[in-house]
């Protein structure tokens, strides 16, 4: 998804207090957007390693207050294929030694001059944004012979290495559908700071145990073949991103504004 970017305006590099992060300003269609690779360019970053919170942090700063990420996943569910795409409703984080949080004593400031500081216990009952995700909903339904809503629910794993079949296992009984490695705690932390959140997951294999072997090279060549959907996919979803945001995601942290001198 490195070159999405129909035309780049501009590069930012986002100074934030917990490190720096690279944004591309440009055009998905004709829309202005931002553009965050989170494995960097080149593709050099693995995902236990991404600084999850500078990015979410940077494109707060920026002023982005949707976003829409994109995941390869594998699939633990025969009727979920590779080369398909779902919809991310819910999740499972079993990641093990990532930063989760913006809320560790350190006063957070809000684009809008708010500060945050001491505990903030954020609500998850939706981790998603309905508006984003409805959108996103639609678009599968219109595009593509789904029998019901493509909704999946996602089992983060810490990475880098793939999982054993005893894990996926453990992921099919617990109710995942799809397992990857990059979802958590990116989408905890934009709900940490009110944005809105939508995840279009691209199936790209069969998980552990359920095919023979998992390559990195048969996931790219995968998400290469979809790519062109994807990208279509989400230049339409952006156009239609209503200008007024009407989901709870907004007032994520009102019980926990405070006013510091």
């Amino acid at each position: 998804m490195y070159d999405i970017l129909d035309e780049i305006a501009s590069v930012e590099r986002v100074s934030t207090p917990r490190g720096v992060s690279t944004v591309y300003i440009g055009y998905l269609g004709n829309e202005e957007v931002a553009f965050l690779p989170r494995h960097d360019k080149d593709h050099s970053i693995p995902p236990h390693a991404i600084n999850y919170r500078s990015n979410i942090y940077a494109l707060h700063t920026l002023g982005v207050e949707r976003i829409f990420a994109t995941n390869a996943v594998g699939s633990l569910r025969d009727d979920i294929k590779p080369g398909t795409m779902r919809v991310v409703t819910n999740f499972i984080d079993l990641t093990k030694n990532r930063p989760t949080t913006f809320y560790d004593g350190q006063e957070i400031r809000l684009r809008d001059g708010r500060r945050i500081k001491g505990v903030v216990h954020v609500d998850m009952t939706y981790p998603v944004c309905p508006e984003l995700t409805k959108i996103l909903d639609d678009l599968l339904l219109e595009r593509y012979d789904y029998a019901r809503p493509p909704h999946v629910i996602y089992a983060c794993m810490e990475g880098p290495r793939f999982e054993t079949p005893a894990e996926i296992n453990m992921l099919r009984i617990l109710g995942a559908d799809v397992v990857g490695m990059t979802l958590c705690p990116e989408i905890v932390l934009a709900r940490e700071l009110e944005m809105c959140y939508a995840s279009l997951a691209i199936v790209t294999n069969y998980a552990a145990g359920i095919q023979k072997r998992v390559s990195h090279g048969e996931v790219l060549e995968i998400f290469k073949r979809v790519r062109p959907q994807v990208i279509e996919i989400l230049k339409e979803a952006v156009k239609r991103v209503p200008i007024e945001r009407k989901c709870p995601c907004k007032d994520a942290l009102r019980e926990y504004y405070r006013i510091f001198p």
